[in-house]
């Protein structure tokens, strides 16, 4: 439960399509084996406990979303229903020994909200580093680390964000997380969707191999399912560590879900056999806000706007609730105008921000790519491969409909709402795809670059889903080589495309230009993979075209 709560500003891969029906699960059949093997043997010693770590998010220049789940006694795991209300208390403090307390106070973490509790902390001082814990029962939590955004009207001379999205847990470790947690000189990190995926195990992109069991070992269906998912998700002591180091903001796409979910229903979802689309919607929206520090603006949607002083602000969407649902590939109704993505009034939203905003960076956090994208005369054996990750028919018709591809009216209309008010500075952050690009994003992709160029686009890779390189199963590095310069040839607006590799980013802003480190792990299925810098590419301000640079910062 949220104990303070006052409202933030403003209102995918596919994998091969599996249909073993799974029949949903009453809370009561939770606890059965795989939940029950889930619970770290510590906490059958040891409760209360805080085995879920601790996390902050959505930060404002006066506060800050606290989050965490406390395990009242042995038996209160995610999903179960089971275990009393607890009093959880919370202190926060100017450093990490916590003998300088700025606030205190205590909510309960009852079973109807899954034993999950969030304070929304205000009162606080801009731009500065703080430091909190959480207590129950005489245990404490791990102390963390949070940061303030900076005062609306600051002069800010620099921000730097992680940037992640896709994260598998069948398929590998979550390094990426570490090495973000590693570096120290985050203000906050983004989550750009498929934060946890919905398959059972072994039905989803893992190279042939489960690195890794997830839990519940089947689809998830009910609240029970979707509670039991995310709790899995934070056992992880790389995730853990990155949530105790810096502020997230995060938004959902499609795996939070269901694979290709759009407002009516998914993909990856059979209606009646599976239970009510309707209620397994509500179900993982329920479980997302308990297990997420997100403030919604507006209940049961991720939109809304943070700003970070003069320097930037960041509208982050959500794709996913509000559109309408994907035409098949190659037909003429992706430019139907009364087909959405955003939702009319999301979009309005979006527009008369980006349009009122007077700082010099609009960032929007974007779950699926807005760039267009053609495939071009990609070899047979590259072409069904990429189409399967693309979710594209495998004769190779070269649209993707589940991203703004499919929804052309209304990219027409944000991109032609940022030339005619002469919106400079606008960049959108995009996850979803499992590649990484550096994109301009032109008004006529058909002409470009004759054409104008209305803003620009960084994908980053996946954490651990499947790319190209898996779903061939080729060594690394192979793929990317040889469809790459075709990719490019085909879509001149593309700077970059790295098809093959895991990893992160690191958005660093100036005044001057906005620029995204690509970082690359050397091996997802490995606890201890290294990480290694690839490429940068940065976007100067006013110019609305990206540009390669040779050093990270």
């Amino acid at each position: 439960m949220t104990s303070r709560y006052r409202p933030a500003e403003g209102t995918n891969s596919p994998s091969p399509r599996r249909r073993t029906v799974v029949k949903a699960a009453a809370a009561t059949a939770v606890l059965a084996g795989p939940l029950a093997a889930a619970l770290p043997a510590r906490a059958a010693d040891q409760v209360p406990a805080f085995l879920h770590g601790v996390a902050s998010g959505d930060p404002l220049p006066d506060g800050v979303l606290l989050w965490t789940r406390v395990t009242p006694t042995a038996e209160a795991i995610p999903g179960s229903g089971l275990g009393p209300d607890t009093e959880v208390s919370w202190v926060v403090a100017k450093d990490k020994a916590l003998t300088n307390v700025v606030a205190t106070g205590s909510t309960t973490a009852k079973a109807a909200s899954d034993h999950t509790v969030k304070a929304d902390i205000r009162g606080l001082q801009p731009a500065t580093d703080y430091w909190f814990r959480f207590s129950a029962g005489g245990t404490n939590s791990p102390v963390a680390r949070t940061r303030t955004a900076p005062a609306a009207d600051a002069a800010v001379s620099g921000l730097r964000f992680g940037v992640v999205s896709c994260a598998n847990w069948e398929a590998g470790y979550f390094s990426a997380y570490r090495h973000l947690a590693a570096r120290n000189d985050l203000d906050a990190w983004l989550h750009l969707g498929d934060y946890i995926y919905e398959y059972g195990t072994g039905d989803y992109g893992t190279r042939g191999t489960v690195v890794r069991q997830h839990a519940p070992t089947h689809e998830i269906l009910t609240l029970a399912d979707y509670r039991t998912r995310h709790g899995k998700y934070k056992t992880d002591a790389d995730l853990q560590a990155l949530h105790a180091k810096a502020p997230v903001v995060a938004i959902w796409d499609d795996h939070e879900f269901a694979n290709d979910t759009w407002s009516g229903g998914a993909e990856n979802h059979t209606e009646g056999t599976e239970g009510a689309w309707t209620a397994r919607q509500a179900a993982a929206k329920q479980a997302y806000f308990e297990w997420m520090p997100v403030r919604p603006a507006i209940a049961g949607t991720t939109y809304r706007r943070l700003r970070f002083g003069k320097l930037a602000d960041l509208s982050l969407l959500d794709l996913r609730s509000f559109r309408s649902q994907q035409v098949s590939t190659g037909s003429g109704s992706v430019d139907d105008p009364n087909r959405t993505i955003t939702g009319r009034a999301q979009l309005d939203w979006l527009k008369a921000g980006l349009k009122a905003s007077d700082t010099t960076w609009r960032l929007v956090g974007n779950s699926v790519m807005i760039s267009p994208f053609a495939i071009g005369s990609l070899s047979a054996d590259l072409l069904k491969p990429l189409a399967k990750l693309l979710g594209l028919p495998q004769e190779g018709l070269a649209i993707n409909t589940d991203q703004w591809d499919g929804y052309t009216d209304d990219r027409r209309e944000l991109l032609a709402h940022l030339r005619s008010n002469a919106i400079r500075n606008t960049v959108f952050l995009t996850g979803d795809i499992h590649m990484a690009w550096a994109n301009d994003v032109p008004v006529d992709a058909g002409t470009y670059p004759l054409s104008a160029s209305a803003a620009t686009e960084f994908v980053v890779a996946s954490v651990t889903s499947d790319n190209l390189d898996d779903i061939v199963k080729v060594p690394e590095g192979v793929v990317s080589a040889l469809a790459a310069p075709v990719i490019q040839v085909a879509n001149r607006h593309v700077h970059w495309v790295d098809t093959d590799r895991h990893g992160y980013g690191v958005l660093d802003i100036t005044a001057d230009r906005a620029q995204m480190d690509y970082y690359v792990l050397s091996d997802r299925t490995k606890a201890d993979a290294t990480s290694s810098w690839a490429r940068s590419y940065r976007t100067r301000t006013g110019t609305q075209k990206v540009e390669r640079t040779y050093d990270p910062v």
